[in-house]
């Protein structure tokens, strides 16, 4: 049976990165420019977060190898960015242009 913070990792990088990134972006009002590189900058921040968590918390990872720890990081960095997609989407108001006819 797996240990509860092997389990909770991948969520946890994504929630750090999701706010981080949320703060950011709030703290700069949404520049064009910001916007176009967030999925690069949440990629890199997952990255960043996977490194440190598998060299100073030994053990929350599976794994014994730092490349699988970064891409994994990179990987939940990049789940926060579609985490981000999806509550926009569901929260976007519908509109009449939204429909299709058939």
């Amino acid at each position: 049976m797996t240990n509860f913070t092997e389990f909770v990792t991948i969520p946890a990088i994504a929630a750090i990165v999701y706010t981080i990134i949320d703060m950011t972006k709030t703290a700069l009002g949404g520049t064009e420019k910001f916007v176009r590189f967030i999925p690069l900058i949440s990629c890199a921040l997952g990255a960043i977060l996977g490194t440190i968590s598998f060299f100073f918390v030994p053990g929350v990872m599976e794994t014994s190898n730092i490349l699988v720890a970064i891409v994994i990081g990179a990987a939940s960095g990049l789940s926060a960015t579609g985490t981000n997609q999806v509550v926009k989407q569901l929260t976007k108001p519908k509109t009449t242009d939204d429909t299709t006819t058939e």
